[in-house]
């Protein structure tokens, strides 16, 4: 099964299972993100910058050094309380093997608190570099980074129980939007894919045919 048909699924149970009145707050975010005239993210061509974060044990974690090994493909999330996150992950993956094969690394990168990101870690078996960026800088510096509005602010709190000052363990609302990068040893970003709409992902398929005719 394809991601979009995983995603398609929980976007289903998503439908189901929510208020219809906050289901309307979320999409409402969504098409105003859409319709912003920001433009989100890096872009191909760009020189993605350095950052070094910590994973859940505590190991520091440069993109530079890593770069050093080769390729790396970049994944920002919202967190483990976001089930098309962990859609996500898990399809990637599966797919590490190949990523790897084709001498290239994989790290995702969320928001989230350390003991949030190894719960998931271990929760959904992922064996690759699942890195903490408290507050956002580092989506920041990669023009993902978003505050969220208030109604949206109690969206979150009040209907879904989904604190983020908690699960980030910071006082600040903001979360990255989506994004998926392939950068190359020579810091380059050669693939971008970015979208508002945090239902829809990037195929973990396409990275692999990116990386397989580079």
């Amino acid at each position: 099964m394809s991601l979009k048909e995983q995603l398609e699924g929980t976007k289903a149970g998503f439908i189901a299972k929510v208020p219809a009145d906050a289901q309307a707050e979320i999409f409402r975010h969504i098409k105003e993100q859409q319709q912003s005239g920001i433009v989100f993210g890096l872009k191909e061509g760009d020189r993605a910058p350095n950052f070094i974060l910590s994973n859940p044990i505590g190991e520091r974690v440069s993109l530079y050094e890593e770069l050093t090994k080769g390729l790396v493909v970049l994944i920002f999330y919202r967190g483990h309380w976001c089930p098309f996150c962990n859609v996500q992950l898990r399809g990637f993956q599966q797919i590490l093997p190949d990523i790897q094969k084709y001498g290239a690394g994989l790290i995702a990168i969320s928001p989230q608190s350390p003991d949030h990101a190894i719960s998931q870690q271990e929760k959904e078996q992922l064996s690759f570099q699942v890195l903490s960026d408290p507050n956002g800088l580092v989506a920041d510096s990669f023009k993902l980074l978003f505050e969220l509005p208030k109604f949206l602010q109690r969206t979150f709190a009040i209907t879904l129980n989904r604190d983020l000052t908690l699960y980030n363990q910071s006082d600040r609302w903001v979360l990255p939007v989506p994004g998926t990068y392939i950068v190359d040893k020579d810091r380059t970003v050669i693939h971008a894919t970015v979208n508002p709409d945090f239902m829809s992902r990037m195929e973990p398929q396409e990275v692999i045919h990116l990386l397989k005719n580079l």
